[in-house]
């Protein structure tokens, strides 16, 4: 049967070291998942985890050029360890829900923060603070076969040069394999879905021209210019 109109092209990131693509169906986010930066933004001790989600087509593979978005006077980063699962279902224990990676990238949660608190204040959803075009840049998937399981290393982000975000993986207030059992309770994860697993602290506001590096150790880096 014809389309009304020819169909989106599959979202899709390139893995490290192949050229195969792994095609991308959803991207969920953990929201305050590190404990110095859950306090930089009002919260206190260790909160249940809790998520949102970006359409597919925010990401931008590779990085490069990201345009800054329109409606907000306060665009900030948060750079991030993602998971990609090559496996999937609902309701999933923690032992066995590592299982289901495929890879990890390092990703960027680029966010509206002025919209957010707006938001936030009046009890509204988060999405034009977090879904906008371009608002997650991504690396390479480096598929866990060569990497295996990071728990622990520095996952940081510079500024034009400058050191913004410095943290550590194992500051992650509910690990990697916590979360995907976690969000498979409240929907059924599937081959292709992305996981952004929150931030460190020190996130700031940016600029048109500024230039974002971020790097999580023994998975990648990514570089951004917003323009």
């Amino acid at each position: 049967m014809p389309y009304v109109f020819p169909p989106a092209a599959q979202v899709c990131v390139p893995v490290a070291g192949s050229d195969t693509l792994f095609p991308v169906r959803r991207v969920y986010c953990v929201g305050q998942n590190y404990a110095a930066h859950a306090a930089e933004m009002g919260a206190d001790g260790r909160q249940p985890p809790f998520f949102f989600s970006k359409p597919a087509d925010a990401l931008v593979p590779g990085g490069g050029d990201v345009h800054y978005p329109p409606a907000t006077g306060d665009l900030q980063h948060e750079v991030e360890l993602v998971v990609a699962l090559s496996g999937g279902g609902a309701a999933v224990s923690p032992a066995k829900a590592l299982e289901w990676v495929y890879g990890y990238a390092v990703g960027l949660d680029l966010t509206r923060r002025d919209l957010q608190r707006a938001a936030k204040e009046k009890g509204h959803p988060w999405d034009m603070a977090k879904g906008f075009d371009q608002s997650a840049p991504i690396g390479a998937i480096q598929p866990r076969a060569s990497i295996g399981h990071p728990e622990h290393g520095a996952i940081s982000l510079k500024v034009n040069g400058q050191l913004r975000q410095n943290g550590d993986l194992d500051q992650m207030s509910w690990k990697v394999a916590e979360v995907i059992a976690n969000l498979s309770t409240y929907v059924e994860l599937a081959p292709g879905d992305l996981i952004f697993t929150g931030t460190p602290a020190g996130v700031s506001k940016v600029q048109r021209g500024d230039v974002l590096e971020a790097s999580v150790a023994g998975v990648g880096e990514l570089a951004v210019k917003l323009v």
